[in-house]
């Protein structure tokens, strides 16, 4: 039986399998954006001494239905920006999230923050058009990528100004991440075949992430107590969709989140 993780995978493949725009034409015309905001670096979360929080532009997902179909993007992201969101993740697949990369554009701009095009990665055309819409960085799940495809987007990435956040879901993927040379690490606390959270999962994976790379804690985290949790275990940063987009101060739900005390500089793995 196909998991949802497989189903979307199928249409974005053929999609792509479909596309007829040149990549070379893509590549130069991605070459000459203006430089990307830095999404790394817009973490920052040790130097600061607070959680940073990546906050999400949702619409809907595959297992919870609507969540706020009818937001705003602009506004929406202008509220996390002013709670303190050190960057933005905004959906740009339509059929499952209700997504587009006009969402993208919007929040972009109302916000000044840097932006991770959150959508399904299966093409090196998909990095260009990250580039290309405005993303400063874009979203390589290690599940859905062979090894090849994940050098390879992850590559290309560089080559075109975009940090890439390599998604991964236990240590076997990390290990893949790292040794295409990931900078920034997600571990997904959702499990894509099935959509259920394993609040457990980031805090075991924490242990194995180098204090070099960027880590990013991501799904699952409905509070400031989860968030404290996964920072005490040495993540930089969370990335949180449901919890701040569905509530009804968006601002204070961001505000709170940062706040969760940092664990030790060198927590959260070996060299």
């Amino acid at each position: 039986m196909a998991t949802y993780l497989d189903r979307i995978l199928a249409v974005h493949r053929t999609t792509a399998a479909a596309d007829q725009r040149r990549l070379a034409d893509l590549l130069d015309e991605a070459r000459s954006c203006p430089p990307a905001r830095g999404f790394t670096a817009a973490i920052g979360a040790r130097a600061s001494g607070e959680l940073a929080v990546i906050a999400e532009v949702k619409r809907r997902s595959p297992s919870r239905g609507d969540l706020a179909a009818d937001l705003d993007p602009a506004e929406v992201a202008t509220d996390y920006a002013a709670g303190g969101a050190s960057c933005l993740s905004v959906l740009t697949d339509f059929e499952w999230f209700g997504g587009s990369p006009e969402d993208l554009m919007a929040a972009r701009s109302a916000s000044g923050l840097p932006v991770l095009r959150k959508d399904f990665t299966v093409d090196a055309r998909d990095v260009c058009d990250a580039r290309l819409m405005g993303a400063d960085a874009v979203l390589l799940i290690a599940a859905a990528l062979d090894d090849a495809e994940l050098g390879d987007f992850a590559a290309l990435a560089s080559e075109i100004g975009l940090d890439a956040l390599v998604e991964v879901h236990d240590e076997a993927e990390l290990e893949r991440a790292l040794l295409v040379g990931a900078a920034l690490v997600g571990v997904n606390q959702r499990n894509l075949s099935t959509f259920e959270v394993d609040t457990d999962r980031a805090t075991r994976v924490a242990a194995a992430i180098p204090s070099t790379v960027c880590s990013v804690a991501e799904s699952g985290i409905s509070g400031p107590g989860e968030a404290a949790v996964l920072a005490a275990a040495g993540y930089d940063a969370v990335l949180v969709g449901e919890s701040v987009v569905t509530s009804v101060d968006r601002r204070a739900a961001v505000s709170a989140l940062r706040r969760a005390p940092l664990g030790p500089p060198d927590g959260g793995g070996g060299e």
